[in-house]
């Protein structure tokens, strides 16, 4: 058997702790010397191995670099969060704006409740509204004794409602667009296609008769035609929208869940000519030409002409 010779390891490394632990005595007292002689040496000492030594900071700079990343990463969480609320509280005063907006729509339309000729409209109050399964309709409190008449548009300051149907003394009806006997000429823009609104007692009435489908885009915008002498010409309907079974249909403007006020637009008849030959005025006086004949003259001749179409067709 082999005999084990002096374990040295030990003395050894109790001997290296201990003078690690001298240099690092003797370094912290040296770094605790107030002179100006230490001062310089400190400085030279720092410039001679500290730069050298970047390979031992990269691990702490990298650490320090990913705890500033993860603190900003929190305050854009927060800064998110807090956008987040102010988007909600914004959406709250949208809503808020748009409910205001409607009512002040609403009630400006006031201003022409005074009872007068002259003025191009009547606002009156929704009192009831009477919609059933086969009639959308509403009442307000102008009639007859208010200069309304049967047939007159009505709008609720956002859009066209319908028309009215009924007159009474004090009150009157207005047939909405929805109502199934509910049948107005519209223009859709930008086209400028004509077509028949059709009211099917549902909230988007259909389109009807449409010249070219084709080129109708969902939004476009849909105004009353004058067509017939129903409505004025240009008032705000709706936009146009595709509904789920591929039928075109009309988005209203007018707000049907908040009817309050109505205003009622006054529709003056266009003027009947008697004489047709009024028409014609006289020439210029510094026109330049052939005179025209006289205006007797071109009847006779318009006479004539008519008689010689009547024979031939003999």
């Amino acid at each position: 058997m082999a005999r084990k010779g002096p374990d040295y390891a030990a003395p050894v490394r109790r001997i290296l702790v201990s003078l690690l632990v001298l240099v690092l005595l003797a370094v912290f007292l040296f770094w605790q010397i107030d002179s100006p002689r230490a001062e310089r040496m400190r400085a030279a000492f720092i410039d001679r191995f500290v730069p050298s030594f970047d390979w031992v900071m990269a691990p702490v700079t990298k650490l320090s670099r990913m705890v500033s990343g993860f603190q900003s990463y929190a305050r854009l969480y927060e800064q998110n969060q807090e956008l987040r609320r102010e988007l909600q509280k914004m959406a709250a005063w949208k809503e808020a704006a748009v409910q205001l907006e409607q009512e002040n729509a609403k009630l400006l339309a006031q201003n022409n409740v005074r009872i007068d000729p002259a003025l191009t409209s009547v606002s009156g109050v929704v009192l009831t509204d009477s919609g059933t399964a086969f009639r959308q309709s509403v009442l307000l409190n102008v009639g007859a004794r208010d200069g309304i008449l049967d047939g007159w548009a009505t709008m609720d300051g956002l859009g066209l409602v319908g028309r009215i149907s009924g007159v009474g003394q004090t009150t009157s009806r207005v047939m909405l667009l929805t109502d199934p006997s509910s049948r107005i000429p519209v223009t859709i823009l930008p086209s400028g296609q004509h077509a028949l609104l059709t009211g099917d007692n549902t909230a988007l009435p259909a389109l009807d008769f449409i010249e070219s489908p084709e080129n109708l885009r969902p939004g476009d915008r849909v105004v009353s035609s004058g067509d017939g002498g129903v409505f004025p010409p240009g008032l705000p309907v709706g936009q146009v929208a595709l509904a789920s079974d591929g039928r075109l249909r009309v988005r209203l403007a007018a707000d049907y869940g908040r009817l309050e006020f109505l205003r009622v637009l006054r529709s003056h008849p266009a003027e009947q000519l008697s004489d047709t030959g009024l028409l014609i005025p006289p020439p210029a006086a510094d026109f330049i030409g052939p005179p025209l004949p006289p205006l007797a003259d071109m009847q006779a001749a318009g006479e004539d002409s008519g008689a010689q179409a009547g024979a031939g067709d003999d």
